[in-house]
């Protein structure tokens, strides 16, 4: 089976789709209002400093794991450890994590395309509306719109990682990157755009504190698709010619670039048609901003540039997170997917049709989970409030799973796999890498520091979300 595994067609293949999986939703919105938030500049540069030298070698060794065992992430693991079972149990949590995080990822992809059709159908204006958003939620056109983000998933993932995912991904990828700089260069041209770069980009120093820190460091780590298992998954389609170190590199660069390019674009946007917002009222949740906030900014747009100027910079901006959330969903799919056909010996098409079936019903349950039942909107209590189905699955699976998944695959590397061997499977491809600094670099974080800050990150959350308090404040 491992001689017949599919395989990306080129290196460019491969950053692409992985670049895919790493852009998503966060990059494009939520990550230029927390650096608004929490320092401009300073986060930026935070941001920057945890991407290259805490998220770049769990990347590496992620990718590398993958490349060597041509398994998915549980297969992965039993190549390394076979006989002891305990470790397998970082493979599972690398399948299901992923399976989870694509139902709650699908139902905000949906919205998007919802959103997307209702601006096509010149409803800017309805968009606008606060109460929108909330109708849109309970309404019957959801399913609709599920439907069809169902079938291009489907369509995308039945194609296999050559034909489907990469060609795929040579399609959205070039076209988000130019559609995002093109609107980039229309806002920055808006009166009273350079206040909001001005307050981007010039740093308030004042503002960095162990919060903010935490937070640049969050954000870095899921920004880059790092413990959903994507990049041991994608590695094993990775070709041995092919140089891990310089492809994962490119992958941090294009996912960074694009959201420090997002900063460029939202916060501009908001000081030029708003120019009296405080941004202290500024959400840091991606699903406030997309959906109630920026549609009020792209109404804002029409004095100047009209009502089909306004509803046409809209259509693109949406199109642009269209593109950014379904690559993302294809490559968080792609896990189980490939860890069914791996495991239970199932063909693509088997795989797809018994993950997605079971996928669409927990979608459903939390597409349901906004006031229509219930049972799903007050699901649970922990944490001193009521959660729904939704937030529950994020809370678990998003917020609180990927920095322990991420510390296991750093344990397992550095310590269960001889670090010899490492060493020769980052160096195929790219011999020059033997002997670098950063390949030593890279084997002595992963072997100190780096887990250690996961294992952190991880216990914060743990106490944050499910019991009010955090290690910050223990030491306060």
């Amino acid at each position: 089976m491992e001689n017949n595994r599919e395989q990306f067609g080129s290196r460019l293949g491969f950053i692409l789709a992985a670049a895919g999986s790493a852009v998503g939703i966060g990059n494009l919105v939520g990550f230029p209002v927390n650096a608004a938030k929490n320092g401009g500049a300073a986060f930026l540069i935070l941001y920057a400093v945890f991407v290259f030298m805490v998220c770049l070698p769990v990347m590496m060794a992620e990718i590398a794991a993958g490349r060597q065992s041509r398994k998915n992430p549980l297969g992965a693991y039993r190549h390394f450890v076979p006989q002891q079972k305990l470790w397998h149990i970082g493979g599972w949590l690398a399948l299901i994590t992923p399976y989870m995080i694509a139902v709650f990822y699908a139902v905000i992809t949906i919205w998007i395309l919802g959103y997307l059709g209702g601006i096509v159908s010149g409803d800017l204006d309805k968009l606008a509306d606060s109460d929108h958003f909330g109708e849109f939620i309970n309404g019957n056109n959801v399913f609709l719109y599920l439907a069809a983000v169902t079938g291009l998933v489907g369509l995308i993932l039945v194609s296999g990682v050559r034909e489907g995912i990469e060609r795929g991904a040579k399609v959205m990828m070039p076209a988000l990157f130019l559609m995002l700089l093109g609107l980039v260069v229309f806002i920055l041209f808006q009166d009273n755009a350079l206040a909001g770069v001005r307050y981007y980009l010039v740093p308030d120093i004042s503002k960095i504190t162990p919060e903010v820190v935490n937070s640049a460091m969050g954000q870095a780590f899921f920004s880059l698709s790092l413990g959903m298992g994507i990049l041991i998954t994608y590695g094993s389609y990775m070709d041995k010619a092919n140089a891990i170190p310089s492809s994962a590199r490119m992958v941090a660069i294009t996912d960074t670039s694009v959201a420090f390019a997002a900063g460029l674009l939202i916060l501009p946007a908001i000081f030029s048609f708003n120019p009296d917002v405080d941004t202290e009222e500024l959400s840091s949740s991606s699903i406030s901003l997309i959906f109630t906030f920026l549609p009020k900014i792209f109404l804002a747009m029409q004095v100047t540039v009209g009502y089909f100027g306004a509803s046409l910079v809209a259509g693109i901006f949406f199109l642009l997170v269209f593109f950014a959330a379904l690559t993302s969903l294809v490559s968080i799919i792609e896990v189980p997917v490939s860890g069914t056909m791996d495991e239970l010996g199932y063909s693509r098409k088997k795989s797809l049709l018994v993950l997605g079936v079971t996928m669409l019903l927990f979608a459903l349950a939390c597409a349901l989970s906004f006031g229509r039942v219930d049972f799903l909107t007050s699901f649970i209590s922990y944490g001193g409030s009521t959660k729904s189905f939704f937030e529950l699955v994020i809370d678990i699976f998003y917020e609180t799973i990927l920095p322990l998944n991420g510390f296991i695959i750093c344990m397992l590397v550095a310590f269960r796999w001889q670090r010899i061997k490492f060493d020769r499977e980052l160096e195929a491809g790219d011999s020059s890498f033997k002997g670098t600094w950063f390949e030593r670099y890279v084997n002595f974080s992963l072997r100190t520091f780096v887990p250690l800050l996961l294992l952190l990150v991880f216990i914060n959350t743990v106490m944050a979300k499910y019991f009010g308090t955090s290690l910050l404040a223990l030491f306060a």
